[in-house]
């Protein structure tokens, strides 16, 4: 999809779709966002310092972003998109450009995430990275003799009823790395159709497609689901705390890897406490808050470092840049996002 039919989709969506909540308030910031990124443990004392309200509302995939916004952007203040969904979210409009003067920790994120492609534009940044991490596989080890270490463990009959994939695009991602295609975000069309079919033929194992960390958690307690694909540390962490052993591990066709940031809705009345939550998000209550929380690790090293147990910064891999190169960062797909998620709808309409 070009940007100008990108554009005209938006306006599409904008049209079609009714926007139901109320416009944004002064001194109320409306988020949209992941779940675990508006905790009650760093939001609560945000608010009691600032005097800003947070309300937040989540998504469940990355494609939920551009029509929310286009529904009615003005419902929103911050969003918080992955590193292979901002560049539509940009030339479409529907975001501002970020004052990195305004935001004190700027210079101690990883040089890796603030010079990304993705976060920018014409000599302009239009994002905050926030947080990152990998799209692992997770499963329960009393349910496997041997510990699964390839994708193909969720191809496995004997597995009937017990598998789950989240229900996003990323799950062609997944099928193209079992096929041997590792260039997951510039497939040929040969390639997607490949991975379609691949998918397909995992359909009758599927117990369910998962879109919340909730509901994945929930498949794992009630022994529906023995394996999935996971965000990692955080399913894993709510399981945990409900006393049932799961383990996490990177297949040997490797994994996905993300960065999610922040961005400034445009015409945000609230921009005063947009830039103070970014100041949170990026200093020690946020980098902790979301690792404590979501058990991902923290876009800036320095903050992780003053909040984090030496223990917690080597297994979040803050100190090992040769992990987070070693994933196989998101990218945006541009023009080819239309193909994928054809693709991708054509297999759940099985």
């Amino acid at each position: 999809m070009t940007t100008k039919r990108f554009l005209a989709t938006i306006s599409l969506a904008a049209m079609t779709i009714s926007a139901t909540a109320p416009a944004f308030a002064e001194g109320e910031l409306n988020l949209l966002t992941w779940e675990g990124y508006a905790d009650s443990s760093f939001i609560k004392p945000f608010e009691k310092a600032t005097g800003c309200t947070v309300n937040a509302t989540y998504v469940g995939s990355n494609d939920d972003f551009a029509p929310k916004l286009a529904a009615g952007g003005g419902v929103f203040d911050l969003v918080s998109p992955s590193i292979d969904t901002t560049a539509p979210l940009i030339a479409a409009g529907f975001v501002e450009p970020i004052d990195t003067d305004r935001i004190g920790r700027w210079g101690e994120i990883y040089e890796k995430f603030r010079k990304a492609d993705g976060i920018n534009a014409d000599g302009k940044v239009y994002a905050v990275p926030f947080a990152w991490g990998a799209i692992a596989f997770m499963y329960r080890p009393d349910k496997f003799e041997e510990a699964p270490t390839s994708i193909a463990t969720l191809w496995d009959p004997a597995l009937e009823g017990r598998i789950s994939l989240w229900d996003d695009k990323s799950a062609l991602y997944v099928a193209a790395r079992l096929n041997g295609d590792n260039d997951i975000y510039h497939l040929t069309d040969a390639q997607i159709e490949a991975a379609q079919k691949k998918l397909v033929e995992q359909r009758p194992l599927v117990r369910k497609y998962w879109s919340t960390a909730g509901e994945l958690v929930d498949l794992y307690k009630s022994g529906e689901v023995w394996i999935s694909n996971t965000w990692a540390g955080y399913q894993s962490s709510l399981l945990k705390s409900e006393g049932i052993e799961v383990v996490e591990f990177i297949p040997k066709e490797n994994a996905e890897g993300w960065m999610d940031s922040f961005m400034i809705v445009k015409g945000t009345p609230n921009e005063d406490c947009a830039y103070k939550f970014l100041n949170m998000a990026t200093s020690e209550p946020g980098q902790c808050g979301v690792a404590n929380v979501n058990g991902y690790s923290a876009a800036n090293p320095v903050a992780a470092k003053q909040c984090m147990t030496p223990e917690q910064y080597t297994s979040l891999h803050q100190d090992d840049p040769d992990y987070l190169d070693s994933l196989l960062l998101w990218e945006n797909l541009g023009p080819r996002l239309q193909a994928y998620t054809n693709a991708w709808n054509a297999v759940k309409a099985q």
